[in-house]
This record gives C-alpha cells, structure tokens and sequence, in this order.
C-alpha cells in the first residue's frame, strides 16, 4: 500500500466533520422520499421529454425559488427553504424535507410538494411512490445528464446487474436522526443497524421487479446487499464494542472512491479515497463527496439517515418518520432497544435479511419470531411519542397488526384483477 502522509489529518478531517453535527438536543427529523413517474400507459417519464423532468422542474421553479443550475443549465436543485428537490440518476423525482420537529407539518410538506409535482405534471402522468420501477426494466430506464451518475453507472454495473437496478430503478424513503455526542451517536448507529431488516420488512413496498411480479419479499435489500458489498451494507465493525468515530473514518479513506472529484472533474477510480489524498489534507467539500459515495444502510453525515425503507404514500412515510423518532428521541426506547439487541452482530443482521427476504412476517430472527420485533417497535414508538403524534403513526401499525406489507396487498389487489 502507498504510504499516506496525510492519512492522520485526513481521519481527522472526517472525524471533525461527523463531530460538527452534534446537537444540543435531538428532537427533529429530516425525511427524503422518492417519486417515479410513469406514463399511464406504463411508459417512463424521460428527462428530456418535453413533459419530462426537466421542464417539471422548470414550472416547479415558480414555488421553489432558490435554484442551483450546473454548466449546461440544468436544474440540480430547487428549494423553497424547507423543501429541496432534486432528482435521482433516472430522474426519479427526490423531495428533501426538514428538519422537523413536529411530524404533521412534515405531512403537510410532502403533500404540498405532491401537489404541486402534480400540477407541473403531464395529465396522463401517475406520480408513483413505491420501491422499484412498476413497468420497466431499469436498463431499459434513460439516466440524466450528471457526470457523477455516468461514473456511477459504470462502476456499479461492472459489479452486477444490481447496481444498475439501484440507481434506475428502486426509490426509497429515508429519515434522519441527530444525535448529542459522539456516545450517542455511536449508540443510535448501532440501534439503527440492529433495525435495518425489521425497518425494511415494515416498509416493504416493492410488488414488481424488472417488470415482473417480485421474485421475494423486500427486493431493495438484495439489491442493496449485491451492488456493492463495499459501499453498502452495514459499516465494518460498528455493531463490535469498542468502536469509533476513527474506525469509520478509516473505512471510508479504505474503500475506492469510485468517484473521484480531487481534480475538480468527476473521474471514475478504483484507487481509494485514502490513495487518492494520500498528500492532500481533505477540506469540508471533500469529506461531503466522500461520505456521499457510500450507501450503506444507516449512513453518517453530520446527521443519522436510516436508509432501508422503500418509497412510499406520504402516510405512510410520515408514519414510518413518527416511527423512527419515537424509538430515537425518547430515553426510554432506546433503553429497550439496547435489551432488544444487545447481542446482535453484523452477521446477525445480514442472517436477518436472507430470513426476511425468504419468508417475511413468517421469518424468525435475533432467534424470535420477527412478529414480536415488530411489535415491540410499535409499541416502543407509539409510548415514545408526544400524543398528538401517535396518530400519525397508525397507517404502519395497522400493516403490522396485519402482518402485512404495502407489497402484500399490491400483489393481493393485483390478483383480483
């Protein structure tokens, strides 16, 4: 391995960066959610359309003020300050919003954005917020004109046909926690990991895979565990005692970029970031592009994203952020949860998901039946919440009363038909 002179301020510099996000207190969430937008005939919606995203963005722009353009003048970004949008590589349609302290103006943000994505919309579009594309093959789906997403097509799709599905095809619903310390932070990544296969059955709502009825339950955790095991997945070592902010600092300087920017033009490399600065001291904007080519399933940045859930109605993804903050934000959830999991490895975790994927509400995992996690969870959350927010919580719990997922009852509807 090349020496690396400036390998120390570099784990510096990441570390510093994660500790820049401490928060005197933690009470708000931030949530991401991803729209596809098909045609009623099932056609895809294509960027450069005419009735594609890039004019929706140019109307979106009338209500979302702010704008970031890059030098051919396309949109890469509109805010109205609480709302930021951007799309992702097939030009699925990505609300950011937050942060939150209270979860009904976070319903109400989502729905006015879906409004107004409506009304900037072609009539014959249905704006669709589920896991995977319903009627296309993601091959067969156009990228946008992003450099980094050309790169990124390219080095994931060298390592399987999955890394291809992620980035054209899948959509996902995502919340961010704060944390208070470092202490805390470490404690809420390992939590937030131990739930990853529960959180991902809840909020399973991929029905199609490549045009096809799914071949198994929870179809963005395999393509999550295939597209590259280097990147996803869960972060080396942070379930093992003993771990640090340090330790994940080196896994990121250890692992190949796959997107190099330290020349100032996006460039594909198989070096590491490690390599790649090895005699540079890494600035703020190096460390946000690095940590932003990782996709692991609980992913730090100077806030938690909790990342498994497939993309899903606004009710839902509001009910799975009130999940989220009633099991982070409460002393008391936490608690539980470190009992829940208190011996729960990364093997554990991955054993959790092939179980899942296989046999859903039916798997056993953590050596229980995954039943009782759920239901512990939402009873966790629902005590962990103010109690104007508990009702927000309730389009899950009843899927989880149930025993059934978004996905389920799609494929039930579908074989009515």
């Amino acid at each position: 391995m090349k020496e690396q002179p400036a390998r120390q301020q570099n784990i510096h510099a990441i570390v510093e960066y994660f500790e820049g996000g401490i928060k005197d207190e933690a009470r708000c969430v931030g949530i991401e959610l991803e729209h596809t937008l098909v045609h009623a005939d099932g056609s895809p919606v294509s960027y450069a359309d005419p009735d594609g995203q890039r004019a929706i963005l140019e109307t979106l722009a009338a209500k979302y003020p702010e704008r970031q353009e890059d030098d051919a003048g396309n949109i890469t970004l509109l805010s109205n300050g609480v709302a930021n949008i951007t799309l992702e590589p097939a030009a699925q349609v990505e609300v950011s919003a937050g942060p939150f302290a209270d979860l009904a103006s976070a319903l109400d943000c989502i729905r006015t954005f879906q409004q107004d994505l409506d009304e900037a919309s072609a009539d014959d579009v249905d704006i669709m917020c589920v896991g995977y594309h319903p009627t296309m093959e993601a091959i067969s789906l156009e990228l946008i004109p992003k450099a980094r997403y050309h790169i990124m097509n390219e080095y994931l799709g060298a390592i399987s046909r999955f890394g291809i599905c992620m980035m054209r095809g899948s959509a996902a619903t995502q919340v961010s926690i704060d944390y208070t310390s470092v202490e805390d932070c470490l404690r809420k990544l390992r939590l937030a990991n131990a739930l990853v296969p529960i959180l991902s059955l809840i909020a399973d709502n991929s029905a199609v895979f490549e045009a096809q009825r799914r071949p198994h339950q929870l179809m963005r955790t395999e393509i999550w565990e295939k597209c590259d095991p280097a990147r996803c997945g869960t972060v080396p070592g942070v379930m093992e005692d003993g771990f640090t902010l340090e330790a994940y600092a080196e896994y990121i300087l250890d692992t190949p970029a796959m997107v190099d920017i330290s020349e100032g033009v996006p460039q594909l490399s198989e070096r590491t970031l490690g390599e790649i600065y090895a005699d540079q001291p890494m600035t703020c904007s190096d460390v946000e592009h690095a940590l932003s080519v990782f996709f692991t399933d609980v992913r730090l940045k100077r806030y938690i994203e909790i990342r498994p859930a497939d993309a899903m109605p606004a009710t839902f993804t509001v009910a799975y952020a009130a999940l989220i903050k009633g099991l982070f934000y409460a002393e008391a959830s936490l608690d539980a949860l470190e009992r829940l999991f208190a011996d729960v490895s990364a093997k554990d975790i991955l054993a959790a998901k092939r179980a899942l994927m296989a046999f859903g509400y039916d798997a056993q995992v953590y050596g229980q039946p995954v039943s009782v996690f759920a239901d512990e969870i939402m009873s966790l959350a629902a005590a962990g919440l103010r109690a104007e927010e508990t009702a927000l919580l309730r389009p899950l719990a009843v899927l989880v009363a149930n025993r059934v997922t978004l996905a389920d009852l799609e494929i039930a509807k579908a074989d009515e038909a």
